[in-house]
């Protein structure tokens, strides 16, 4: 079985502020974003004029394209956020601090646990680290024969990649042009010399 992948607000607010949420969707289909996220997704498009178009473009795509997850507490996921966090989740619900990514990996997790395979997009590093500590949880239960699902990290990289070669992305020029805007949004994001964007195997 497989579920809507569940994105973070980075990738979010990337994408959505340079009007590239076609080519996202193209990649993952459609989408499901934690309470959390939407919240972050919003107020930074308030407050960063970067990112204002991120919320225009948010409420187009919610709720067809874009669909809110819960973050109210259930026993699933209260175990999953103290599991990631060693605190409860009343608690750690009231420390924005990478809250966002540790929302996409509880409920992915939570949708793991049922059997489910869920992608997750995330390119914070500290996200990144917390969604690789629960894949191999998830993958240790299947060796003990679990029957549990599982979950893919994906980042930025990773959908431009898929995305190379199509019509959202033709050629080498479009991809560096995407790519620029991209990271004048995020400098965690490495210089494009420094991946294999345009080197690419669909570039021929």
């Amino acid at each position: 079985m497989n579920q809507r992948p569940i994105i973070d607000a980075g990738p979010s607010l990337n994408f959505l502020s340079i009007n590239k949420e076609r080519l996202l969707i193209s990649v993952l289909g459609p989408l499901s974003v934690p309470e959390t996220v939407q919240d972050e997704v919003m107020r930074k498009s308030r407050e960063d004029p970067r990112f204002r178009p991120a919320a225009t473009v948010w409420r187009k795509l919610t709720p067809r394209w874009i669909h809110v997850l819960s973050d109210d507490e259930t026993p699933e996921l209260a175990a999953a956020v103290h599991r990631i966090t060693q605190q409860s989740m009343r608690d750690r619900l009231r420390h924005p601090k990478d809250l966002g990514e540790i929302m996409v990996v509880a409920h992915a997790a939570v949708a793991a646990e049922t059997g489910e395979t869920v992608t997750v997009l995330i390119d914070d590093g500290a996200g990144a680290v917390i969604a690789t500590s629960e894949i191999r949880r998830l993958q240790r239960l299947r060796a003990q024969g679990r029957a549990v699902g599982s979950i893919k990290l994906v980042n930025t990289l990773t959908i431009l990649h898929r995305a190379a070669g199509t019509g959202h992305i033709p050629d080498r020029s479009m991809m560096r042009d995407i790519y620029l805007r991209l990271r004048g949004l995020d400098d965690g994001l490495p210089p494009i010399d420094s991946t294999s964007l345009l080197s690419a195997p669909q570039w021929g």
